[in-house]
């Protein structure tokens, strides 16, 4: 009998370890096998003295098509019957659960012809779904994906079966059509691996860049946060910020507490973090450990006596090229450039012409192949303060070569280019005209391969993009094999570009568009060296949070990492912080409970805060002439103060001209609670409310979206010399230069008629005087 009881147990184990998973490193955790809307269940706290037994983390994610590089979603129609998508996963983590919710559009047309998609992941068939009528515009599918099959780089795949019956269906692309919405998503369940304590795979496992959906960073801090750990912290989110890129990130700020998951503490040697004692060091230095509450994910430590030292750690964090396996490093001083005006790398240079091909992303090309193809896509910044005289134009010069085949045709072909959703123009194949035309007839060649394109300087945003499109008919006579034919190449030249040398950096500030959609002007100089980061004295996490939203955000506009902010805590009274901000632009974050903060930042400017309200003071008489003498004659202060004062629960940003300094800019991030000023985040990443942001007050709330006012004046910054700028005002305010040039002609005119009169007295009574 014990025989056979120890037999049964040693058969019992053989099963256990064979039903493990093959690709993870460590059994399946009981989260992973909860359903998704259950929690998992509490853990056991470890007894004391003990540390806590690592587990492995169950994680469930969504990545939807709009995310994987289709915000539009696949279309698949015409000739171009079939598609795919490539997309990456985070490649520390196995997956133990897939599931693909396929969202369909079909045409009627197609709907009625009954055929199947075909779907393939990594070249290996998922099944068919029918392209029948469904009750609604939107058919949904849900597929279940073998977890073996997803790794960390994929590609999905679509075909409309019936696609050789409709190989010979010219010009009926609109009505054979299958589009994959872009709400089409990958359900994942995965297990979160443990790569180990080792600086050498930083940013990894806090940020991973082959992850395509939007990322959370936890920063923690000791109970008595200093002004120069939040600035190291918004140096390492300024950088994070660039490496995201399109994902976007955000950041949730902690004291005193250690984070549950993967996070990076700053503070200085010996200080207790969550209970958790930073290791002691006369410099600066760099170390990554186990997390305490689960060794599977990691802490990072950044540790300094000083803003130097930090800064340093921060440097040589974010140059990476750690040796394998290095778990702690000491930090020598480091030498850290300073940014001149204008130098952001992600913005596209003002001082030459730029070709397009430098524009291009890696995985990019300057030709397309066959008939059918995407069109190419090039974005570049720009600073958001370039400014143009009116009548000037922005040269754009495209060089393009058709394919030279018998059966296209080349009369209904042409290069179509679109810039930021505007159509430009359609560039035709051969030159137009009555001679070029009948010299083509003849046999000539007509060829037309450049064009000129002047861009009016309205069109250029901060974010730009440039599409081009090459637009292939074919003959009525052609045969039906030519439209696969990918062996044809239409190519954009090398030598085309687009030439902003002519531009000059001049705006009106305030101006909050040019702050949300390129942190502008603080990113005149890309590294902050010339602004400071302000917050109370004694900040709260959603504040500091908010702060290291703002700076990833200005880092992924730019590309250049914050290694020369300066953080204040509060308003100084005199010394060196009051000399730096006087020579600089000024970025706060406060809340409506920060009363003292707000009335002394919002002194001199035209707005006022209480301790529960927030509104517009009134100008005075002398205000109101100035104004008015000025030409302003659009500020909203009433408006903008009503509806200040009827919304109780409200964010946004007010900018106005620093007290320290009239040639410099205050922009304030406000909430009326740390809860509202935490969703300003959410808020920036909403094209709607990006768009909607500008003047110098911007009121966001759950209601009513956004509102933008112009309360306070406006006052000329760039580079414009003195006659230019005497130029500008005539132009700005012609209606008062008009009032003043008829009170001047007034004035010259009576004087003149008194003067004229005068003299015509004294010509027909010469003697008059004598008389009398």
């Amino acid at each position: 009998m014990k025989w056979m009881f120890r037999k049964a147990c040693q058969m019992f184990l053989a099963f256990s370890v064979l039903a493990m998973p093959v690709m993870a490193e460590e059994p399946t955790s009981v989260e992973s096998l909860l359903p998704v809307d259950f929690p998992p269940p509490a853990a056991e706290p470890a007894p004391a003295g003990l540390a806590p037994s690592a587990f492995t983390p169950g994680n469930v994610s969504s990545v939807t098509v709009a995310q994987m590089g289709q915000p539009l979603g696949v279309v698949l129609s015409g000739g171009q019957l079939q598609g795919g998508i490539d997309f990456t996963l985070s490649a520390d983590q196995v997956v133990t659960n897939a599931q693909l919710m396929l969202n369909l559009k079909v045409s009627p047309a197609m709907a009625a012809r009954n055929t199947t998609l075909q779907l393939m992941l990594n070249g290996q068939p998922l099944g068919t779904v029918p392209l029948g009528s469904a009750d609604s515009n939107v058919s949904t599918y849900q597929l279940d994906i073998p977890a073996a099959m997803v790794v960390s780089r994929n590609n999905i795949s679509f075909k409309i079966n019936d696609g050789d019956a409709l190989l010979c269906q010219r010009d009926l692309s609109d009505k054979y059509q299958v589009t994959i919405m872009p709400t089409t998503r990958l359900d994942l369940e995965a297990q979160q691996l443990n790569i180990g304590a080792d600086l050498s795979h930083f940013p990894r496992p806090f940020f991973d860049e082959m992850q395509m959906t939007p990322a959370t960073m936890m920063f923690a801090f000791p109970a008595k946060t200093l002004p120069e750990q939040v600035s190291a912290a918004a140096q390492v989110a300024s950088w994070l910020g660039i490496q995201a890129d399109y994902r976007g990130i955000s950041f949730e700020a902690m004291q005193d507490k250690l984070p549950e998951k993967n996070g990076i503490l700053f503070g200085k040697p010996g200080e207790s973090i969550g209970g958790l004692k930073l290791p002691a060091s006369n410099g600066a230095m760099l170390q990554i450990i186990d997390n305490p509450g689960n060794p599977v994910y990691k802490l990072l430590l950044v540790v300094g006596n000083n803003d130097r030292q930090l800064r340093s750690a921060v440097w040589r964090l974010t140059r990476g090229q750690f040796k394998t396996l290095t778990s702690s490093a000491a930090v020598e001083p480091q030498t850290i450039p300073v940014s001149k005006p204008y130098d952001a790398p992600r913005w596209i240079s003002t001082e030459r012409p730029v070709r397009l091909s430098e524009l291009m992303r890696k995985d990019q090309s300057l030709t397309a192949t066959g008939i059918w193809h995407d069109s190419l896509r090039l974005a570049f910044r720009a600073a958001p303060d370039l400014f143009m005289w009116d009548g000037d134009t922005i040269p754009l010069k495209i060089g393009y070569r058709f394919p030279s085949e018998p059966w296209i045709d080349e009369d209904r072909s042409y290069l179509s280019m679109t810039f930021n959703g505007t159509f430009l123009h359609n560039l035709p194949v051969n030159k137009q005209g009555a001679l070029e035309t009948l010299w083509h007839k003849v046999g000539g060649d007509a060829r037309q391969e450049s064009y000129d394109m002047p861009l009016e300087p309205y069109l250029i945003y901060g974010d730009n993009q440039l599409a081009l499109y090459f637009k292939i008919e074919t003959k009525e006579n052609a045969p039906c094999s030519v439209l696969l034919n990918n062996n044809i190449k239409s190519r954009i030249d090398e030598d085309s570009w687009i030439d902003l040398s002519n531009t000059r950096h001049f705006a009106l500030l305030p101006n909050l568009s040019y702050f949300v959609g390129a942190s502008f002007p603080f990113t005149r100089l890309a590294d902050f060296s010339q602004t400071v980061l302000l917050l109370p004295e004694n900040p709260g996490e959603s504040e500091i949070g908010t702060l290291l939203d703002l700076a990833a955000r200005s880092g992924n506009a730019t590309g250049t990492a914050l290694s020369n902010n300066r953080v204040m805590f509060g308003l100084p009274s005199g010394g060196a912080n009051q000399l730096h901000l006087s020579e600089s632009d000024v970025l706060a974050v406060s809340t409506l409970e920060q009363s003292a903060f707000n009335r002394a930042l919002l002194a001199q400017s035209s707005f006022t805060s209480n301790e529960h309200t927030f509104g517009v003071r009134e100008p005075g008489m002398w205000e109101k002439a100035q104004r008015w003498l000025e030409g302003d004659w659009g500020a909203s202060g009433v408006d903008a103060d009503r509806y200040f004062s009827s919304n109780e629960a409200w964010r946004g940003f007010v900018s106005f001209r620093s007290q320290w300094n009239p040639s410099r800019l205050v922009v304030m991030a406000i909430g009326s609670n740390g809860e509202q000023l935490s969703r300003l985040h959410n808020d920036l990443s909403s094209a709607r409310i990006n768009a909607g942001i500008r003047g110098d007050a911007a009121i966001i709330t759950d209601e009513n979206g956004v509102r933008s006012f112009r309360v306070g004046p406006q006052f000329p910054s760039g580079q414009m010399p003195w006659y230019m700028m005497v130029v500008w005002y005539a132009n700005q305010h012609s209606a008062l230069l008009a009032i003043f040039g008829l009170l001047f002609a007034t004035i010259i005119g009576l004087s003149l008629y008194a003067l004229l009169k005068q003299r015509a007295r004294k010509r027909l009574n010469p003697r008059g005087d004598d008389r009398e």
